[in-house]
């Protein structure tokens, strides 16, 4: 059986173990974000939504998710 990697990343200050490498873009999709209705914060640095494709996660990031809501 093969070993695998695990990482420990922060999503909204909520601990998750992920086993591979995963992106930015990647983690939003899994955990159902509507990409167009976010505003993404990557270990304190906002990130615009062409980025978040680029940059892999690694162990201890912190990503912050905040979504936008219209209303009056």
């Amino acid at each position: 059986m093969e070993s695998k990697t695990k990482q420990t990343i922060f999503v909204n200050g909520q601990k998750y173990n992920v086993s591979k490498s995963i992106n930015i873009l990647s983690l939003l999709q899994y955990l159902k974000y509507d990409p167009y209705l976010l505003v993404v914060e990557y270990n304190k640095i906002i990130c615009t939504s062409d980025q978040w494709d680029k940059i892999y996660l690694t162990t201890n990031d912190r990503i912050e998710i905040v979504t936008i809501v219209g209303g009056g």
